[in-house]
């Protein structure tokens, strides 16, 4: 008794598949992709040798003599590009005595005499999948010629000859909605200047694709994750789009309602004692030019002394200033620059894509399989791109060497103080010695 499986694959649209995933013990597998251009000889019907040279594994399969008396495949759709295809074959492997049984389907062949009840219904599926796998295809070729996906343009383009182009209508909205994000650090802030500016509403979560959307950094994002770069004009340039990122990272850890409070040591300050996150509050009196600003805990279960904001800004500029080039310096080389190793990896990858058409000229590779491998490689980069604009902006090193000095701090107003302790402060705790306090800081490195 002979068993054989039929695989049948395209690298555009279906991952890798392991040869042992049935589950029986398995004599020959047969394995076509519609790469595949090797021409059977002696074809005369012209239908029959164009899918021949795309699946040469399937006609070797039915010419194959003996017949196997079992044939797995995992769906019915495969053993054919159209429904009469799989009628044909299925008919043809089943009148030469081969039992075909489909392993994702409820399918297997009836003994004689026998009838499939559920035939009709198996067929109407394969039709369907048929018809869902060309409209795969012409998505997928889009996609290794880097043309838009199918569906409408998103809001601030729309469709030109070639890709995505500015709608200046729109464009403005967006242009807004980002420099009052930069400007302040808030989404729920921006979202409701460009309500009350342009009279555009918009959701929070809506405002945050547009920040994090490659779409507005002039890349295109596929339905199956993959990422092409510079495909279009963008409305972001490459510094804001990445302190874009900086910002959002850098909010998700933040308390609520302090991504853009007015004072820079907001959500940082925590109480190491009761683990409590302190907040800016402010007293006036009657006939006094200056308000008292103080940061307390309000949930402390210690009830914990507030302290003076003033005394506390003084204090983390003062640990700045001390423990900040000290923290670099312990740090590992490699780590103080990661930078290098990113633009390596981006280099690297950058350097295969002119080797690709080389290959293509020599005839070593198929257009097909030059395009896939093309758009596997931008992916890639787009990925190094995206985790190389999430660093800080400059060296580590030269970034110590700069805050380090008072007079920096000093000059600074509070919003400029909050973008630079987000950079690279995550934490600032208070260590209480019973009436006396000192500060540690937690850095993002």
């Amino acid at each position: 008794m002979q068993t054989a499986a039929y695989l049948y694959t395209d690298p555009q649209l279906d991952p890798p598949v392991d040869g042992n995933v049935w589950g029986w013990e398995v004599d020959r597998i047969y394995r076509d992709t519609p790469l595949t251009d090797t021409p059977i000889k002696d074809t005369t019907n012209p239908k029959d040798a164009s899918r021949s040279r795309q699946r040469p594994q399937l006609q070797a399969l039915l010419a194959q003599t003996p017949a196997p008396d079992y044939l797995l495949v995992r769906r019915l759709d495969e053993l054919g590009d159209s429904l009469a295809a799989v009628a044909e074959h299925l008919s043809a492997l089943e009148s030469a005595g081969t039992v075909v049984i489909a392993t994702e389907q409820a399918y297997q062949t009836p003994a004689p005499g026998e009838s499939h009840g559920q035939l009709s219904v198996i067929l109407a599926q394969v039709q369907t999948v048929h018809r869902q796998r060309r409209i795969r295809q012409g998505h997928a070729a889009k996609r290794l010629k880097a043309l838009p996906p199918p569906g409408k343009a998103p809001y601030g383009y729309r469709r030109g000859k070639q890709g995505y182009v500015i709608d200046r209508t729109t464009a403005a909205v967006l242009k807004t909605f980002f420099e009052q994000f930069l400007l302040y650090g808030s989404l729920r802030g921006a979202v409701r200047h460009i309500a009350k500016q342009y009279g555009k509403k918009i959701s929070a979560s809506t405002g945050r694709r547009w920040l994090e959307h490659p779409i507005y950094r002039g890349h295109t994002r596929y339905g199956d994750g993959g990422t092409i770069l510079n495909t279009h004009r963008p409305l972001l340039d490459v510094d804001e789009a990445a302190q874009i990122d900086r910002l959002l990272r850098r909010n998700r850890t933040m308390p609520p309602k302090t991504a853009s409070a007015p004072r820079s040591l907001a959500g940082l300050v925590t109480c190491q004692q009761c683990q409590a996150k302190l907040t800016v509050s402010r007293v006036s009196a009657p006939r006094r030019a200056r308000d008292y600003i103080y940061m307390r805990a309000t949930s402390c279960p210690a009830q914990c002394k507030a302290l003076s904001y003033e005394a506390l800004l003084t204090q983390t500029i003062q640990a700045i200033c001390r423990d900040l080039p000290r923290a670099v310096d312990q740090m590992p080389t490699s780590d103080r620059n990661p930078k290098r190793a990113l633009e390596a990896a981006i280099s690297t990858k950058q350097s295969i894509l002119p080797q690709l058409a080389q290959l293509v000229t020599q005839g070593i590779l198929d257009q097909t399989t030059a395009d896939l491998r093309t758009y596997g490689v931008q992916t890639e980069i787009a990925q190094l791109t995206q985790q190389l604009a999430q660093l800080p902006p400059v060296n580590l090193k030269e970034l110590s060497q700069a805050v380090s000095i008072p007079q920096f701090w000093e000059d600074l107003s509070e919003p400029e103080r909050r973008f630079f302790f987000r950079e690279f402060i995550r934490d600032i705790q208070i260590v209480r010695h019973g009436s006396d306090w000192t500060l540690k800081l937690i850095f993002t490195f």
